[in-house]
């Protein structure tokens, strides 16, 4: 029922080099030999994925029979089944899970949810976290604190008690068939999400406009938290006046400009959005800084440091090692490369359905094991820190900044919109409390700093 799979199986046939050898096989009869192929690669396809669906689907049910728990009826699976002859049974369920998690349906704490609609019950249980996203979107149930409420619902792992939605599974096995992080998927998020409009972004953000997270150490508003995590960085990366430096997803360029005026060093940002773009040039005029519309697979150079603040997450588990292939041949025998990405607790290849579906498609978070194998005989490991909670305060900025400046985009974009993209920055700040997701600098070398590398923090 995927379209896209029946498009990229197409997309492959049809690239040449399938039809080539097919012709040149039958000794001119091409045309039917390349067909009668074609179809034959095409079935091979759909019964891999149907092996695979069947796979997930038994798992699926023999995680949910393991994962029942006495306070819980009918957990996994037959919730499922439960869900749809017998609404509400639905609702008994969904309240008994909340419950492990201290959190009350109609309940009167800021953590406590309150439904509007009593479908709400039986697409949780069908839907998994997207149904829960998208009824929130919908305005079926409201909570005081999301953040809190999330956080709650994490810490509770009530996503073991029940068995994955179908959302997921298909998510799943996408994953696992394509590289979904290929040129032009790099490319959809950037449509999907930076392209929105820099208005939106520029009310949300503090006045450097860096979508990252801040460095709350010794600050206490948005902007010097950012601030002081591109201090933190140019510390790290030891620089000096007159190097070169590039930035993997340089963004709206808030970094190229600070280093370059504080530090006095010749920057390369790179980008695939062209507002970013086009707003990265302006505040940088004056500076040397290029900045470049261009995917990270086509750089060429080569540079004494290198940054990537925000953008792995985009990467993909299947272009890990060739991005750290790419890093490593575009940096100096001497030089440093910091990587300040999202992490996940556990390898996966996936992110959550609700945010690939409406805020970053084709996301992913790594792993440390992930990361470790990907720089494993490229890179030495200099430094490696986490302060994924000051990313629960910067993400609680912006919402507060979104909501403030609401009233000049409610006409332009709607409610529906207004709740999405709170859902998005709460829900994220909830995983961030809950510390399911961490927030990571690590500091590379090429050979290993002679003497060893002292970090700052």
């Amino acid at each position: 029922m995927y379209i896209p799979l029946t498009l990229g199986s197409w997309k492959f046939c049809r690239s040449g080099r399938f039809a080539i050898a097919a012709g040149e096989a039958a000794g001119g009869k091409g045309e039917d030999v390349r067909d009668e192929k074609m179809l034959r690669f095409k079935w091979k396809r759909y019964i891999r994925l149907v092996v695979l669906l069947l796979l997930f689907a038994s798992r699926s049910v023999w995680a949910a029979q393991d994962a029942s728990a006495p306070n819980v009826p009918d957990a996994g699976y037959l919730r499922r089944i439960q869900a749809f002859f017998a609404p509400g049974s639905a609702k008994e369920t969904v309240e008994a899970l909340l419950l492990l998690a201290d959190v009350r349906v109609n309940g009167t704490r800021p953590w406590d949810i309150t439904v509007h609609n009593d479908q709400f019950y039986s697409r949780v249980l069908s839907q998994g976290s997207l149904g829960l996203g998208e009824s929130y979107v919908d305005g079926w149930w409201d909570c005081q604190a999301l953040d809190q409420c999330i956080e709650r619902i994490l810490r509770a792992e009530l996503n073991k008690k029940v068995s994955p939605s179908l959302a997921l599974i298909m998510l799943q096995v996408k994953a696992f068939l394509f590289n979904l992080q290929d040129i032009l998927g790099s490319q959809k998020v950037i449509d999907a999400h930076y392209q929105i409009g820099n208005d939106l972004f520029e009310a949300m953000l503090d006045p450097t406009m860096t979508y990252s997270c801040g460095y709350w150490k010794a600050s206490r508003s948005l902007q010097s938290a950012q601030e002081a995590k591109y201090d933190l960085i140019c510390q790290k990366l030891r620089l000096q006046p007159g190097m070169r430096i590039l930035d993997i997803g340089c963004g709206w360029g808030g970094f190229v400009k600070f280093a370059a005026k504080k530090y006095g060093v010749q920057a390369v940002g790179v980008t695939l959005s062209e507002n970013q773009a086009d707003y990265a040039r302006r505040i940088s005029e004056g500076l040397p800084v290029e900045i470049r519309i261009q995917d990270w697979r086509d750089i060429q150079g080569s540079f004494d440091r290198i940054i990537s603040i925000g953008m792995f997450e985009h990467v993909g588990v299947k272009n890990y090692r060739p991005f750290m292939e790419l890093a490593r041949r575009s940096l100096a025998p001497d030089g440093l490369f910091l990587l300040h990405t999202i992490g996940s607790n556990r390898s996966t290849r996936i992110t959550d359905p609700w945010i690939h579906t409406y805020i970053f498609p084709n996301g992913q978070l790594p792993s440390i094991a992930q990361i470790g194998e990907s720089i494993e005989g490229v890179f030495v490991m200099e430094d490696w820190h986490n302060f994924g909670p000051d990313y629960t305060k910067t993400l609680l900025a912006w919402q507060k900044n979104f909501e403030k400046s609401w009233p000049q985009f409610q006409a332009q974009y709607g409610e529906r919109f207004r709740r999405l993209w709170n859902y998005y920055l709460l829900s994220c700040a909830g995983s961030f409390r809950a510390r399911t997701i961490q927030l990571w600098q690590i500091v590379l070398s090429p050979q290993g700093v002679p003497g060893g590398y002292s970090s700052v923090r």
